[in-house]
């Protein structure tokens, strides 16, 4: 499995959000850990409300340096997720985008997220230079189908070099509910069965595409 890294430009995308989310889905297919790379911490203090010891363990980054953290977990986890900061100019987001094999981008339906994923596309282009592997694809997440700006959303996406995953995270609250509790949508039962579902199709979209 790759190592995935949620990238963002700006707070309140939904970045940790659906990176614990999506380490909780690949968890249920092999051994999977987090690195909270983001200075807030989010990560961290959502694993620490966690009671579940099976839960994926979240690292704070090392001294070292990301790169050789990303190298050393690979060997002892099957699946890993990076939470990045909100920022492309951030020496952990640089790191993670020479280090990791998939990069995932959310972006909320406004024209501000489209601005920012602007300078995303350009530091993959530059991160593709020593890791030519890396693929990167546009998620929209808290998606609303009903609203002008969502349908307009991915068409102003496709302007972009970038690819947009066909699955999107839908605006759900069991996202944010689930989170204040310390909790995933995959520890809701049927309350978080469709918001689990797709988070599932969009890791086997973006892992087979």
């Amino acid at each position: 499995m790759p190592v995935f890294a949620l990238v963002g430009n700006k707070g309140g995308a939904g970045k940790t959000t659906l990176a614990m989310n999506l380490a909780a889905a690949l968890a249920r297919r092999g051994a999977t850990a987090v690195v909270d790379a983001d200075p807030q911490g989010s990560a961290l203090q959502w694993r620490a409300f966690i009671r579940d010891d099976r839960a994926p363990p979240v690292f704070a980054p090392q001294d070292g340096g990301l790169g050789d953290q990303v190298a050393e977990l690979r060997r002892r986890y099957a699946n890993l997720v990076i939470d990045c900061p909100p920022s492309v100019h951030a020496a952990a987001t640089d790191a993670a985008l020479r280090a990791v094999d998939l990069v995932l981008i959310p972006v909320q339906p406004s024209p501000v997220d489209l601005w920012a994923t602007v300078h995303i596309e350009r530091a993959v282009t530059e991160a593709r230079v020593v890791n030519p592997g890396l693929v990167a694809t546009l998620v929209i997440n808290q998606l609303e189908p009903r609203t002008t700006l969502s349908r307009l959303m991915r068409e102003a996406l496709a302007e972009l070099e970038l690819p947009v995953a066909a699955t999107a995270i839908r605006r759900r609250a069991v996202y944010r509910n689930t989170a204040l509790e310390g909790r995933t949508v995959y520890d809701a039962g049927r309350r978080g069965a469709a918001a689990a579902a797709e988070v599932d199709e969009l890791i086997s979209e973006v892992i087979n595409s």
